[in-house]
C-alpha cells in the first residue's frame, strides 16, 4: 500500500489525521469525483494532510475550497515523453504543461544522452528535482540507438546498470535495436538482464509474428510506435501494454483509439513522445489526448483511467494516479468533463496552475549543463553529390508520421553532379556529424518539405543529434551550418544567403535556455518562415529532426549515409550502384 513508503512517524500523523483526531491542510468540498478503481464518479469531498489524500471528508481543516460541483481527477501521467523534444529546461516544460494537468511523466532521456553520456542524463535528473510535476526517468538502452550512425557517447551494459540505481529512475527506455535483439546481441541482452523486474520500454514499428514474439521473450513490455489498429490489436494480444502516441508530427490517436475500452484500458495508455514548445502551448499536453479520446467516442471513465491509474500501475508509480486514501495528492479540478476544461491544478495538495497558467514557484535560474563544443569545420563540409547513376534513392516524407516512403526518382543533373529540384519537390538533405570531427556528411534526396528557395538546418536529429539540412542550394545550407556552429546548436531558416528566423539551442544543441514563451515564439517565427520558402508541413523542423532516425522505416539518413531500415544496412545513393554491388 502507499503508506508503507513512508515513515511510520508521518503515517502515525497521517492516520491520525484521517481519523478526525488532526486538522487537514486542505477540504476540496462538494466535487464530483473520480473514482478510478470502479471507473465511475461519486459526489464528496476530498481532505489532504502533508501532500497526502487522507479521506473523503474532514471534521476540520485548515482550509477549505467549494468545489462548486466541478469534477475532480487525478493528475494526468505521460506514459513516455522526451523532456529533449520540448526544448526546454525541466523547470520551463513544466511550466508549460501544469496548466494542463500533467502532474507526473515517464521520461527516457536517450536524446540527451546520445550527446553527452552520463553527464547528460544526470543533468536532466538533478534540473527535475524539486519541481512541482514528478519526473520519472527510463534508463537508455540504445546510445547509440545503432551503429549506423555516430553519435556522441556511447552507453554499456554497466552503464545502465549504474543509471538503474539512481533515484527516480524506474526502468529501462525504449529498446530500438530490435534486430540486436533478435540477434542475441551480448551487450543487449546485459541490459534486459539488469532491468529484469522492472518496467522496459519496447519500440517495435511494423515488427509482426514470430520476431515480435521473440522480442517480448527478451524482455520489452510496451510499445508507442503502433501506426495501425492491426498492429496495435496484435501487440495488444501478445501482452503488450500499447501506448497511443500523440506527438507534434507522429499523430496515431485516431487510428488506435478503438482499441481503448473498458476492457483494455489497463493496457492502454496515453503518450505524447515528441512534442514541440509551439504545440504545447497551441494544443496542450495529455489533456489533449484524453480530450479527443472523448470526443472520438471513448467514455470519460475509460480515457481518464488511461491516463491516470493504469499508468501508474504499469510503471510502478506507488501511491499516483488516484484520489483514495493514502495515494498523493495530485489533483485536476475540470470546469467541463467533456472537453476536459482545466480550471485548477493541485501537485501534493499545493495550488499549481490556475485557469491557464502556472502558479507554482519554479527554480529562476537553471543548472549549469556540461559543455559540449560544436566539432565541425565548416570549411570542409561539402555538399555537392557527384553523378554515379540514372536513378536514385529517395526518401518520402509521409505528413503527421515519422515512418518514410523509399522513393525512386530520376534527378537533376548538371556538369556531373546531382542538383536539387524544387520544381519536383527534391530537395539535397545533409546529415553533418558533430560531436566527434569525424569530417562525415551524409547526403541524400527527400521530397515532401515542399521548399522553393533557401534550406532549414537544425543540431536536433533523431537519436545521435547530429546537425541535419535539407535545401534547394548548397550555398544556402553552407551558411545554415554556419550559423548552427556559431550559435552552439539550434534551428534555423535561410534564404539567398541571410537568416530568416533562429531559435538558439545551447543546451547540447537540444534545449534552450529561455523562457517558455520565448521559445515558443522563436519557433512561431521557424515555422512562418519556412511557410514564406513553400514548406507545406505543419511542423518542419519536427520531420526534418526524424529523417535521421535509423530505426524507423523505411528510408533514412544518418552521417555515414542512406539506410534502408527494413534490411538494417547502408545503401547507395544511386540504385545502379546498389544492383553492381
Amino acid at each position: 500500500m502507499p503508506l508503507s513508503c513512508r515513515s511510520m512517524d508521518k503515517a502515525g500523523t497521517l492516520v491520525r489525521i484521517a481519523r478526525g483526531e488532526a486538522p487537514a491542510d486542505l477540504l476540496l468540498r462538494n466535487a464530483q469525483v473520480f473514482d478510478a478503481f470502479s471507473g465511475s464518479f461519486f459526489e464528496g469531498d476530498v481532505a489532504v494532510a502533508e501532500g497526502t489524500i487522507v479521506g473523503f471528508g474532514a471534521t476540520d481543516a485548515r482550509r477549505t475550497v467549494d468545489l462548486e460541483g466541478e469534477t475532480l481527477v487525478p493528475g494526468f501521467i505521460d506514459a513516455h515523453l522526451h523532456l529533449e523534444s520540448s526544448q526546454l529546461t525541466p523547470a520551463e516544460f513544466t511550466r508549460a504543461v501544469l496548466p494542463h494537468g500533467t502532474t507526473a511523466v515517464v521520461a527516457d532521456p536517450h536524446e540527451i544522452a546520445n550527446v553527452l553520456g552520463l553527464a547528460g542524463i544526470r543533468y536532466l535528473l538533478d534540473a527535475s528535482e524539486d519541481l512541482p510535476l514528478r519526473a520519472f526517468l527510463m534508463a537508455p538502452s540504445c546510445v547509440p540507438a545503432t551503429l549506423l550512425e555516430t553519435a556522441g557517447a556511447r552507453l554499456s551494459s554497466r552503464d545502465v546498470a549504474d543509471i538503474l540505481t539512481w533515484k527516480r529512475v524506474i526502468g529501462l527506455g525504449e529498446v530500438m535495436n530490435v534486430p540486436g535483439v533478435l540477434a542475441g546481441d551480448s551487450d543487449l541482452r546485459d541490459k534486459l538482464a539488469c532491468a529484469k523486474g522492472r518496467p522496459i520500454d519496447g519500440h517495435a514499428p511494423g515488427l509482426s509474428g514470430p520476431d515480435l514474439w521473440a522480442y517480448l521473450v527478451a524482455g520489452p513490455q510496451s510499445d508507442h510506435e503502433c501506426t495501425t489498429l492491426a498492429e496495435a490489436k496484435e501487440k495488444l494480444q501478445a501482452g503488450m501494454h500499447i501506448l497511443i502516441r500523440e506527438g507534434t508530427t507522429a499523430r496515431n490517436l485516431v487510428a488506435l483509439l478503438p482499441l481503448l475500452t473498458s476492457a483494455s484500458s489497463p493496457f492502454v495508455h496515453f503518450s505524447t513522445d515528441d512534442r514541440g514548445p509551439e504545440t504545447l502551448l497551441s494544443e496542450g499536453h495529455i489533456d489533449d489526448l484524453v480530450r479527443k479520446a472523448i470526443k472520438g467516442g471513448a467514455p470519460p471513465e475509460v480515457a481518464l483511467a488511461a491516463a491516470t491509474i493504469h499508468t501508474a500501475r504499469a510503471y510502478g508509480l506507488c501511491g499516483l494516479g488516484a484520489i483514495a486514501p493514502g495515494y498523493r495528492a495530485d489533483l485536476i479540478v475540470l470546469s467541463d468533463l467533456v472537453s476536459v476544461r482545466v480550471a485548477q491544478v493541485y501537485a501534493s495538495g499545493q495550488l499549481v496552475a490556475e485557469a491557464g497558467r502556472c502558479v507554482a514557484a519554479l527554480p529562476a535560474a537553471a543548472l549549469p549543463p556540461p559543455a559540449h563544443p560544436m566539432r565541425v569545420d565548416a570549411h570542409s563540409v561539402s555538399f555537392r553529390i557527384p553523378l554515379a547513376g540514372g536513378v536514385t534513392r529517395v526518401i518520402g516524407v509521409i505528413p503527421s508520421q515519422v515512418a518514410t516512403e523509399d522513393l525512386r526518382v530520376v534527378p537533376r543533373a548538371r556538369d556531373g553532379e546531382v542538383w536539387a529540384d524544387p520544381s519536383r519537390d527534391l530537395l539535397k538533405l545533409a546529415v553533418v556529424e558533430r560531436h566527434a570531427g569525424t569530417g562525415n556528411v551524409g547526403l541524400g534526396l527527400v521530397r515532401g518539405f515542399g521548399l522553393r528557395r533557401g534550406a532549414l538546418a537544425s543540431t536536433v536529429a533523431h537519436d545521435s543529434h547530429n546537425a541535419i539540412l535539407v535545401g534547394t542550394n548548397d550555398e544556402d545550407m553552407r551558411v545554415a551550418l554556419d550559423v548552427l556552429l556559431r550559435a552552439g546548436g539550434g534551428q534555423v531558416v535561410v534564404a539567398e544567403g541571410r537568416v530568416q528566423a533562429l531559435l538558439p539551442l545551447p543546451i547540447a544543441g537540444l534545449l534552450s535556455d529561455r523562457p517558455l514563451a520565448d521559445v515558443a515564439a522563436a519557433a512561431r517565427d521557424l515555422g512562418r518562415a519556412a511557410r514564406t520558402l513553400g514548406c507545406a508541413l505543419p511542423d518542419p523542423f519536427m520531420a526534418l529532426s526524424f529523417l535521421a532516425l535509423p530505426v524507423i522505416p523505411r528510408l533514412k539518413l544518418t552521417d555515414r549515409g542512406l539506410v534502408d531500415v527494413e534490411r538494417f544496412r547502408h545503401v547507395p545513393l544511386f540504385v545502379e550502384a546498389d544492383q553492381r554491388g
